[in-house]
C-alpha cells in the first residue's frame, strides 16, 4: 500500500513517472501549413513521444488530427496532411505531466467559445491547476480532459473580453506556474510565454509567414529564419498577412528565470538559446567539470546521446582521449522518458552496449548530463565491468538533483531522487563506480557565463538543485495542508 506522501506525489504529477516536457509549433499565412507543422513537430519529437496532434484553419472551418504515438507514425502520408486544410495551424508533441496518456488529453485542445473557435497547445505545468479546476467545476464548468492545459480554455470561455486575444490575456491573470502557449483562432495565431520565462518560445519566419516553436531546431527543418525569443510575460499576435503584434501581459521581470534544464538536457544540441549554441554550452559544462573533478584515466566516454557534448568538453580540457565506450541502439527509444519503471530498467540493456574493443583493460571516465534515480547508471557500470573495464569513474555535468519539479519536466517525487536521499559516497557505492563527482552550482553558472550564482537574483530557474521555486506552489500547499482533492475524472477510456 502506498504511503500518504507517495500517493500525494502521484496525485500531483510527481509519482513514479519521469516527466518530460512537450513541444509546440505553429504557423500562419502559409499554403502548406499542415506539412510545415508536421516537419516542425518531427524536429521537436525529443520533447515528447506519447502523442502528437495538429489543428488547422482554412478560413471557414477548423480541422483536427490527434493520435497516440510518434509524429512519423501518424503524420507521414499525403492523405492525412491534405485533410488538414488551411493556411494556419498549431501542433503539439506530448509527454504527460498532468493527466493520463489517453486520447482526450492529446493536444492541441479545441473548444467553441464566445467569439469563435479556440485551439491551444501548451508546454509546461501549472502549479495551481487543481485548485482552479476545483473552483471552476463548482461554478458549473464542464471539463472534458484531465490535463491542466484545459484550465486556460475554461478561463478564456468565462472571460468577458471583447476579442479572443482579450479573453486569452484575461485567462493568464489567474494562472500560476510555467507555460508556453501556441493558440489558434479564426483571426490569428497567438504565442504566450509565462512571466518568468521558464518555458521557452521562439519566433521565426518562413516565406514571410510567422512561425512559433519551442526550439530553434524546428525552424531549421522547414527553412525558417529565427527572429527572436518571445519575452517573459509577452503575448504575440501573428496575422495571416505576416504582421506580428506584441503585448506585455505582465510587467517585464527584472530578472527573468528560464529553465536551466533546457540548456543541460531538454533542448536539442543544434538549437540556440539566448543567442548561444546549446551544443557549445554543453561542451563548456564538460570543460568546467574536468577542471573541478579531474581523475587519472585512459579514455573519456559519454553516455550517449545526452552526455556527448559534455564528454567532448571534458576530453578537450583534460587531454584524455575521447572514445565511445558505449554504443547506443537508435531503435530502442529513450529510457529517460519511458513512463514505467520496469520498462525503463529493461530498456537499458537494449539501449546501450559496451564497446569491448575500447573498454577492456581501460580506466574510463563516463560523462552524463544528469543523475536522477541512478538505475541506468548502475546497469551501465556493471555492463562496462563485465566487458573488462579496469575502472569506471562517473562525472555528471550538473549539480545533484535534490528537489522535485512542478513545471513540466523530468523529476519525480523527492523520495525517488537518488541525491536527495543519499550522500555522495552512498551514491557512488549504489551505482558501483570507482568515483563519482557532480559539477558545482557555481561551476554550472560560470560555464554558461552567468556565474557565480546570485542568490538574491538568480538568472535561471534552478529549483531542482536549490529548492528555490520562482512561483507559488498552490496545489502543493493544499496537499501539505491535507486539503480535499477530488479525483480528476471518473471516466476511464478503453481505447
Amino acid at each position: 500500500m502506498k504511503g500518504q506522501s507517495s500517493a500525494l506525489a502521484e496525485l500531483y504529477g510527481g509519482g513514479p513517472k519521469l516527466k518530460e516536457e512537450c513541444g509546440i509549433f505553429g504557423i500562419i499565412g502559409h499554403p502548406q501549413a499542415a506539412a510545415k507543422i508536421a516537419l516542425g513537430l518531427h524536429a521537436l519529437q525529443h520533447r515528447g513521444q506519447e502523442a502528437a496532434g495538429i489543428i488547422t484553419w482554412d478560413g471557414a472551418q477548423f480541422y483536427s488530427e490527434r493520435h497516440l504515438g510518434l509524429v512519423s507514425d501518424n503524420f507521414n502520408d499525403t492523405a492525412t496532411l491534405d485533410g488538414l486544410k488551411g493556411h494556419a495551424g498549431i501542433g503539439h508533441t506530448r509527454y504527460s505531466t498532468t493527466g493520463d496518456t489517453v486520447v482526450r488529453n492529446i493536444q492541441p485542445l479545441y473548444a467553441d467559445i464566445d467569439r469563435g473557435g479556440l485551439g491551444i497547445a501548451h508546454n509546461g505545468n501549472l502549479t495551481n491547476a487543481r485548485t482552479l479546476r476545483k473552483e471552476l467545476i463548482r461554478k458549473g464548468s464542464i471539463f472534458q480532459t484531465t490535463t491542466d492545459s484545459e484550465v486556460f480554455m475554461q478561463l478564456a470561455a468565462l472571460s468577458r473580453g471583447i476579442t479572443m486575444v482579450d479573453k486569452v490575456i484575461d485567462s493568464l491573470a489567474l494562472i500560476e506556474g510555467a507555460y508556453a502557449l501556441c493558440i489558434l483562432t479564426q483571426h490569428s495565431m497567438i504565442g504566450v510565454r509565462d512571466p518568468q520565462g521558464i518555458r521557452p518560445l521562439v519566433l521565426g519566419r518562413v516565406d514571410g509567414a510567422p512561425v512559433l516553436a519551442s526550439e530553434t531546431c524546428a525552424f531549421d527543418v522547414i527553412g525558417a529564419e529565427f527572429e527572436r525569443e518571445i519575452n517573459p510575460g509577452e503575448v504575440v499576435i501573428c496575422h495571416e498577412d505576416g504582421t506580428v503584434e506584441s503585448r506585455q501581459a505582465f510587467p517585464a521581470p527584472k530578472h527573468p528565470r528560464p529553465c536551466i534544464f533546457e540548456l543541460i538536457y531538454f533542448a536539442r544540441p543544434n538549437s540556440f538559446v539566448d543567442g548561444q549554441s546549446v551544443y557549445e554550452m554543453r561542451k563548456k559544462l564538460g570543460r568546467k567539470l574536468a577542471k573541478e573533478a579531474p581523475v587519472e584515466a585512459d579514455i573519456v566516454s559519454p553516455i550517449p546521446d545526452s552526455g556527448v557534448p559534455a564528454a567532448i568538453g571534458y576530453a578537450q580540457k583534460s587531454g584524455i582521449p575521447y572514445e565511445m565506450a558505449l554504443i547506443r541502439s537508435h531503435y530502442s527509444g529513450r529510457t529517460f522518458i519511458q513512463p514505467d519503471q520496469a520498462i525503463r530498467e529493461a530498456g537499458v540493456a537494449r539501449k546501450h552496449s559496451a564497446n569491448i574493443g575500447v573498454v577492456k583493460g581501460k580506466r574510463i571516465v563516463l560523462v552524463d548530463d544528469s543523475l536522477v534515480r541512478g538505475t541506468t547508471s548502475r546497469k551501465i557500470t556493471q555492463m562496462l565491468r563485465d566487458a573488462g573495464a579496469k575502472e569506471v569513474h562517473f562525472r555528471i555535468a550538473c549539480p545533484p538533483i535534490v528537489f522535485p519539479d512542478f513545471y513540466g519536466i523530468d523529476t519525480p517525487s523527492r523520495d525517488e531522487l537518488m541525491a536527495a536521499n543519499h550522500s555522495l559516497e552512498e551514491m557512488r557505492a549504489k551505482i558501483g563506480a570507482d568515483s563519482l563527482s557532480f559539477l558545482s552550482l557555481d561551476g554550472l553558472y560560470k560555464a554558461f557565463g552567468k556565474g557565480p550564482r546570485d542568490d538574491d537574483a538568480p538568472v535561471f530557474t534552478d529549483h531542482c538543485f536549490t529548492g528555490d521555486y520562482p512561483t507559488p506552489l498552490t496545489d502543493q500547499a493544499q496537499a501539505h495542508n491535507k486539503a480535499v482533492i477530488e479525483q480528476l475524472s471518473l471516466l476511464a477510456e478503453t481505447s
